[in-house]
């Protein structure tokens, strides 16, 4: 195999190799905010905060937080939809010195549950009506102090009480706060403005616990630094040639508590000094496409479901929304359809890539060119400093050669340091200084990668993580089914689906729609079967596991039928 061949179709401008600083992630919110002191940093529904502003505000925030109780390395929660105040939160509690943990606000009960307790999270910044399960939820976990906002709240830097916030006083009045909950504007208000938080950070310091499928299928916190945080935020600056700092709009529509959104969008945009145009309700598809006309965005980042829904829009098709300001976008965490990337391109005249990334290295390791030649099915190039080999699913050590298919095995600067607690795991995923993804994948002899499949079990609705044992378990827990299987399958769009396979107890009926709607209890929705099946049995190996892929197999073959 040649070595590295994927550098020959770097876009002109990309480099080689990067020389990273050596500097924390909230370095480059500072950065930013120097170069450019007047640039909005996150604009949503009109109401922007500028970078100088923002970096103001985390600095104030962070030091609340350490006067709350905060201390170097405790996990901070932020359980929040893309609105500027995850943005405030997540630098904050960088500058704090403390860990970001962030959980999807969509979450339910026993998904926060587990988080709350595998991270060790003492206090949370979340939405207003999340309080009362946030507030139940610290009899079985370590939760001290729960600090609550509103979609609606605006801030600007000293302020106290904050410019606006509707129904403020209502929330006060049906939320009574004892110490030490408190509302985000009131935090704020008790340090003092335009003062630094102090706080020595070290790149090598942990930064972000991200949930993971890992290699076995249950979540797990990857582990990672601040450093690997800005390599990546430099590889995708970098990757991106025809983006310019200063200059850029990125559309914020993916959500930022998910590790894609958080470093290919919000730290790619901070580090390039880009406005932020947040996307609170991502099923609006006309509030996206108006959202681009009116702040002519230039950046976009998507999944494929993302790209299919506006495709498919009667006001993108009717012409109603000028969409011809994209003009980079990338497309992550699930199969790109040669049909969507085209159409998307042609309503846009921008530039689609498909790439690729994983938690366990946040987040992106490959990239299409997004000048050069995408070739279909292909997750791309290696990123800069990025390097990859497929070797056996035998040995995991002996490289194939071109073309053929084994595991993606990976290194480079922003793979991190390990799971937490979890050093059998740490173990099995980083071994020799590489990082074994699970994925299953080959290469072509210009360096271009294709994933064949997935080692792991983990499936892909709409790009989030789904876990099938997770499913499995809350549908066993129904008190008329006897066993069930869970994996994922294809729609005829290209996209993964959870379908579950169920076998009913003898003398017992029930509906799909009933398993379905057990699960809509206890799980948040896109973990929710979209198929259903029932069987009289389920095949299993000869020690009596469950065998998903032979289910796939069938699934694939009923539809040939």
């Amino acid at each position: 195999m040649q070595v590295r061949p994927w550098l020959k179709y770097y876009d002109p401008g990309v480099p080689l190799s990067i020389d990273y600083p050596h500097i924390s992630v909230p370095q480059m919110l500072t950065a930013s905010a120097i170069k450019n002191p007047h640039q909005p940093c996150t604009i949503i529904s009109g109401a922007a905060i500028t970078y100088q502003e923002m970096d103001q505000l985390t600095d104030q925030l962070a030091i609340a937080l350490i006067l709350h109780g905060a201390k170097p390395g405790d996990r901070v929660g932020i359980m929040l939809p893309n609105i500027p105040q995850f943005v405030l939160a997540y630098f904050a509690i960088l500058k704090a010195g403390a860990v970001v943990v962030a959980i999807n606000p969509q979450y339910k009960s026993r998904e926060i549950e587990f988080q709350l307790k595998d991270s060790g999270i003492l206090t949370i910044i979340a939405l207003a009506d999340t309080y009362p399960l946030l507030d139940q939820l610290r009899a079985t976990t370590d939760l001290k102090a729960i600090i609550l906002t509103n979609i609606s709240e605006q801030f600007s830097p000293g302020a106290s009480p904050p410019d606006k916030l509707e129904n403020r006083a209502q929330h006060l009045e049906c939320i009574p706060l004892v110490y030490p909950d408190i509302w985000l504007s009131e935090l704020i208000a008790l340090a003092p403005a335009n003062v630094s938080p102090g706080i020595t950070i070290d790149p090598e310091d942990s930064a972000l616990f991200q949930y993971s499928g890992g290699t076995t299928g249950t979540p797990k916190a990857a582990i990672a630094t601040h450093r690997n945080l800005v390599a990546n935020a430099y590889q995708m600056r970098h990757w991106l040639v025809n983006t310019y700092e200063g200059q850029e709009t990125v559309l914020m529509a993916i959500p930022l508590f998910h590790v894609y959104g958080m470093v290919c969008g919000m730290l790619y945009a901070i580090q390039l000094g880009a406005a932020m145009v947040l996307i609170h309700e991502p099923r609006n598809i006309p509030e996206i496409m108006r959202s681009i006309q009116e702040y002519k965005a230039t950046v976009f980042h998507g999944v494929p479901n993302l790209f299919n829904a506006l495709n498919g829009h009667p006001d993108a098709l009717s012409g109603k929304y000028a969409l011809t300001s994209i003009k980079a976008c990338i497309s992550g965490s699930a199969p790109l359809m040669r049909e969507t990337k085209a159409r998307f391109e042609a309503l846009t005249g921008g530039q689609v890539c498909e790439g690729y990334g994983l938690s366990e290295a946040p987040t992106a390791t490959h990239c299409n060119p997004v000048l050069g030649e995408n070739r279909t099915g292909s997750i791309g190039l290696p990123l800069p400093d990025v390097d990859c080999r497929i070797v056996s699913l035998e040995d995991g050590i002996t490289e194939l050669v071109v073309g053929e298919v084994g595991e993606l095995i990976l290194r480079g600067p922003q793979v991190m340091k390990g799971y937490h607690q979890l050093p059998d795991e740490t173990g099995i995923a980083l071994r020799d200084g590489w990082l074994y993804t699970g994925d299953i994948a080959r290469m072509d002899a210009d360096g271009y990668f294709y994933l064949v499949d997935r080692k792991k079990e983990v499936i892909k609705p709409g790009g989030f993580q789904v876990w099938p044992r997770e499913v499995e378990e809350i549908i066993a827990s129904h008190p008329k089914v006897k066993e069930v299987g869970v994996a994922g399958v294809m729609d005829s769009q290209g996209s993964e689906l959870v379908k579950a396979w169920v076998v009913v107890k003898p003398g017992e009926s029930i509906a799909p729609e009933d398993i379905q709607e057990f699960c809509r209890q206890q799980l948040v929705s896109y973990k929710v079967p979209s198929l259903v099946e029932f069987r009289d049995e389920l095949p299993r190996t000869t020690v009596g596991k469950i065998l998903r892929r032979e289910l796939v197999r069938q699934h694939k073959e009923s539809l040939q039928d």
